[in-house]
């Protein structure tokens, strides 16, 4: 099941799926507005008279005159959008253009334009104007002035929109968004039955009780996507197993290398296997949903592109490790889960490949570290960021990793930074840090 909301998800955010999805609505509004068209006959007096259409000259002028224009305007946003694409590629790196592509609202835009149109052409075609017989569909044609109107207003919010999109502090806050959401479905502050001491995990006494070993190899080279770990608890339960993970969402495989191992009183049938890895979800890109150091690589590009020498943003830098700093406060003191998973009775069944804080620390400090040689602001607030995020330390090793960071960040700007004040005023803001 979750296998298909994933399948689900990832439709809801291709570029096409809501405007086809409009434009299928449009084409049943068609038929039905026609039809109910043809079952009532409204008098053309008083109020009616000023929106119902009287003669077949005015509904096929009015019908052109909004279709005609609504592929213009949608021709326009088609524009508008690679425009926008194309400068978001350029200042925050490509793998950013998936963001644009899942705002919903320019995907319902491009839907209603082209819908419009499509509406208007079937309505046309339902005019008549015989000497034998008249129709002249007018409540249609009512319904197709009020989405023109509703398109116009549209339009200036999407140009709106996507002024505001291409904004660097307003791109860095989304992804923030993003990722704060991301965080906290992935690491909830209270997991539950979470293993503080996994060290006391008898790994090689739970191992020696499955005398067959079967590798479980990658059917083709990508990206892991998704993994279902519920499924995967239930198989290998099932066959009372133990399953070790080498790899885990984000990932690179390559065709036929191995993913992990079985360990299983019996050999395991090809098929069976085949069930194990039917669980894998791979593709040639990375996706978010299970994959936290991608959200937040998306983040660390955008403060890499801005300290290049081309480009020389220090400020969307900083607004960058200022976001990384809020996301890493709340992972400095959420419940990380344990990589041994048991089941219902206790026995280990999964030794998973998981993220642990240290890892994910470095993903998000140690590119901008390295990009920030000739950028002394940039220094000085991660030390700054790196104080704080140890402020909500708790865990020992946890500590050990952000004062690790702290370390190699004063070495950096003492060999780099040529100010004397500056580097006084790091040494100071290290002091609170190392000096703990």
């Amino acid at each position: 099941m979750k296998k298909i909301l994933f399948f689900w998800k990832k439709l809801g955010e291709t570029f096409w799926f809501v405007p086809v999805l409009i434009i299928s609505f449009s084409i049943l509004l068609a038929f039905c507005s026609v039809y109910l068209d043809s079952l009532i006959t409204i008098p053309r007096e008083g109020w009616s008279r000023f929106f119902l259409v009287n003669s077949s000259d005015s509904a096929r002028s009015i019908l052109t005159t909004i279709s005609s224009a609504m592929m213009g305007v949608a021709g326009t946003v088609f524009s508008i959008t690679l425009v926008a694409l194309t400068l978001a590629s350029s200042q925050f790196g490509p793998r950013l253009i998936k963001n644009f592509m899942y705002v919903r609202l320019n995907q319902v835009v491009l839907g209603l334009y082209i819908s419009t149109y499509l509406y208007c052409l079937l309505v046309l075609n339902s005019v008549t104007d015989s000497n034998i017989y008249t129709f002249i569909p007018s409540i249609s044609i009512l319904i197709a002035i009020l989405a023109a109107v509703v398109n116009i207003i549209l339009l200036i919010i999407f140009i709106h929109q996507i002024a505001m999109s291409i904004q660097a502090d307003k791109v860095v806050s989304d992804i923030s968004k993003s990722i704060s959401k991301q965080v906290e479905t992935l690491f909830p502050e209270k997991m539950g039955e979470e293993i503080e001491n996994e060290e006391y995990v008898n790994v090689t006494a739970a191992i020696s009780k499955y005398p067959e070993q079967n590798s479980i190899k990658s059917p083709k080279s990508g990206y892991i996507q998704y993994v279902d770990n519920e499924a995967l608890m239930k198989i290998i339960t099932r066959h009372d197993a133990l399953l070790e993970l080498d790899c885990r969402p984000g990932n690179h495989l390559v065709e036929g290398a191995a993913i992990g191992k079985i360990f299983s009183n019996g050999e395991w049938k090809k098929n069976e296997i085949e069930k194990i890895v039917s669980q894998y979800v791979i593709g040639n890109t990375k996706t978010s949903q299970q994959d936290l150091e991608f959200s937040i690589q998306q983040m660390v590009e955008i403060a890499a592109r801005a300290l290049s020498p081309g480009v020389n943003d220090p400020y969307t830098a900083i607004t960058c490790v200022d976001n990384l700093t809020s996301i890493m406060c709340y992972l400095a003191q959420a419940k990380f889960p344990s990589k041994y998973r048991f089941d219902e009775d206790g026995n280990l069944r999964i030794i998973a490949d998981t993220l642990d804080f240290e890892g994910i620390l470095d993903t998000a400090f140690n590119q901008i570290r390295q990009f920030s040689e000739d950028s002394p602001a940039v220094i000085i607030r991660m030390m700054e960021a790196l104080t704080t995020i140890h402020d909500f330390t708790s865990k020992e090793s946890h500590k050990k990793a952000v004062i690790r960071h702290a370390e190699m960040v004063l070495s950096s700007g003492k060999q780099n930074i040529e100010e004397e004040n500056d580097i006084e005023g790091l040494t100071e803001r290290a002091v609170k840090i190392l000096n703990k």
